[in-house]
């Protein structure tokens, strides 16, 4: 079992490290950052959390607040009523890929959510079309699909990503 706690400054060499191993095997990020520890906390972030096991850094998540070109506020806002702002983005969710298969991708997503209703607000993401194992998860702990949509990325490229909205918790 992980233990899941808010990701410190100190933290972020091994988030690196980590998140390398996992774009090695899955290609996450699509676009590898310039620079990765910038990447892993973005303008608007509210928190991140680490998760570890056997004394390592085992996965990662962020909680923002809604960034250009995040399509799932606008969905759920459109679907709800509820104003965009009532929404918090989950982002830069990766377990390593040694330590899959112990549910900590689902043990860090209930951290972000948790604190995101801590704030009023409701869990949001948008995720690769092609990210089928991510996309899996959360259809197995309950996520709606709000939609699909195309995002145009600063490098040029364009992506198919489907948008969801966690649980009414």
């Amino acid at each position: 079992m992980a233990t899941v706690r808010r990701r410190r400054p100190a933290d972020l060499a091994d988030c690196v490290r980590v998140l390398g191993d996992v774009h090695t095997a899955d290609r996450y990020p699509a676009d590898w950052p310039d620079r990765p520890a910038d990447w892993l906390t973005p303008d608007g972030l509210l928190a991140a959390w680490v998760a570890e096991a056997d004394g390592r850094l085992a996965g990662h998540v962020g909680l923002g607040r809604s960034a250009p070109g995040d399509a799932a506020p606008g969905l759920w806002s459109h679907r709800t009523g509820g104003r965009p702002e009532l929404t918090a983005v989950i982002g830069r969710l990766y377990v390593a890929p040694a330590a899959r298969g112990h549910r900590i991708g689902a043990q860090l997503l209930a951290s972000a959510v948790a604190h995101a209703r801590a704030l009023g607000l409701h869990p949001v993401l948008d995720v690769l079309a092609t990210d089928t194992a991510a996309v899996a998860l959360y259809h197995r702990l309950g996520w709606t699909r709000l939609g699909t949509v195309d995002q145009h990325w600063p490098s040029g490229r364009t992506v198919q990503v489907h948008c969801f909205a966690a649980p009414r918790g």
